[in-house]
Parts: structure tokens; C-alpha cells; sequence
């Protein structure tokens, strides 16, 4: 069942600020990513920016002010090399994803089919990243790990 107007509002905020937070991770993973896996890195970066743009205009619609993009996101952990590019892949996924599960329960309608299906497309990302699946993606609670939130920097 959907939410109020501002419950649906406040969750399309925090799916649009996890997307300004993907789109910037992916710069970084791009910037450390192998060759071989280059193509993959930067169609989740196209893919994010669709998502993020599509969002903009769902918070207009609603009569909401975007929250604006950070200048700069706090990484999980350091990204020297293209393993740990990848690890910041699946990362970027799972809190994606964790945040689209969350608009799922305050949407309703094509809202709720959007972000299900944008869940759907984050977990997918994330086991083609990590090469495995978690039984329960976005729900971190299930899963039984809370992932960290995605910090801005100052």
C-alpha cells in the first residue's frame, strides 16, 4: 500500500540521492576498472543517470525541490585497483538496491512498478559484480548485513 504524499516524496529523495551517490561511485570505479570489464562499468553508469534523471522529474512531479548531487561521496573502503573497483561495483549496487526496496513499500502504482523493477536491475548488477547472489537483495536486514549509508563528503 502506498504511502502519503510526503512519505512517497522522502522516499523518491533518498532513491535520488542513492543515484547521485551511484553515479559518482561508478566514476571511480570507471577510473580503476579493468579493461575487460570496462564496457560493463560504464553501461551501469549510463543506467544510473537514466534512474537519477528519471527520479528529477518523479520528485517534480510531486511538487518536491531535488535534493542536489554532493561534490563528493565517502568510498567504503580505498579503491586502488580494478579488484577493489569491482568491489565498489557491488557495493554501489547493494545500496541501490536496499533504497529502491524501500520505495517499493512507499509507492504505489507505476511508481511501485518502476522501482521494482529498478530493485530488480541493482541486483542483477550486483551478482554480475560479485559473481554471487544474497538471498534477499536490498534487504539488508535479511541479508544480515546493514550496509553502511553512502556519506557526502564535505
Amino acid at each position: 500500500m502506498s504511502g502519503t504524499k510526503a512519505g512517497e516524496l522522502r522516499a523518491l529523495q533518498a532513491a535520488l540521492a542513492a543515484e547521485h551517490a551511484a553515479v559518482y561511485g561508478y566514476g571511480v570505479v570507471g577510473g580503476r576498472i579493468g579493461a575487460g570489464r570496462r564496457v560493463e562499468a560504464r553501461m551501469a553508469y549510463d543506467a544510473h543517470r537514466a534512474r537519477r534523471d528519471a527520479l528529477v522529474r518523479e520528485v517534480k512531479d510531486l511538487g518536491g525541490r531535488p535534493v542536489a548531487a554532493a561534490a563528493g561521496y565517502a568510498l567504503p573502503f580505498p579503491v586502488p585497483d580494478t579488484a577493489a573497483a569491482v568491489r565498489l561495483a557491488a557495493e554501489l549496487e547493494d545500496r541501490v538496491a536496499g533504497v529502491y526496496s524501500d520505495l517499493v513499500r512507499a509507492v504505489g502504482g507505476a511508481r511501485r512498478a518502476l522501482a521494482a523493477e529498478a530493485l530488480r536491475e541493482a541486483a542483477v548488477r550486483s551478482v554480475r559484480w560479485r559473481g554471487e547472489s544474497v538471498a534477499f537483495p536490498g534487504l539488508a536486514e535479511r541479508a544480515g548485513t546493514a550496509p553502511p549509508s553512502a556519506a557526502p563528503t564535505a
